[in-house]
């Protein structure tokens, strides 16, 4: 899938899951290494031009990280025009989800929810493409 430009990405609002994914495929793509990137979207579904990537994430939500993460993108969204936050957990696996995986989406989830951030997509970028993390997958 060839990249989507910025100018492109300006005028397409992600209204669909599958918008949502197709974009990811575009800007990310197959897992390179384990970080965890964060895109975001405006009230009217269009994404802005702030993309955040986090080299080498904790291995672990617990000891207050996913709350940290959560208060951090909290604070990021109320300085910018964001409404909504897309994760992206990049990492060199295969496309079936670890505990760790699970564990990361269900705390961060929770802890976005405390901090009153809207997440609008978890997915996973493994070693061969990219996959929607559905919310069932880490209830």
């Amino acid at each position: 899938m060839e990249p989507i430009t910025a100018a492109e990405a300006a005028h397409q609002p992600l209204i669909s899951d599958g918008d949502v994914q197709k974009r990811v495929e575009s800007l990310i793509g197959r897992a390179c290494r384990r970080q965890l990137w964060m895109l975001f979207t405006d009230d009217t579904d269009i994404q802005t031009s702030d993309v955040i990537a986090i080299d080498d994430y904790p291995t672990s939500p617990d000891d207050g990280n996913a709350e940290l993460l959560a208060a951090r993108v909290s604070d990021w969204m109320s300085r910018t025009d964001a409404a909504n936050v897309i994760f992206v957990w990049e990492r060199r696996v295969g496309e079936r989800f670890t505990p760790a995986d699970r564990a990361w989406a269900k705390a961060l989830a929770g802890a976005c929810r405390a901090c009153a951030v809207s997440v609008r997509a978890q997915l996973i970028s493994h070693r061969t493409g990219v996959r929607w993390f559905a919310p069932d997958d880490y209830a």
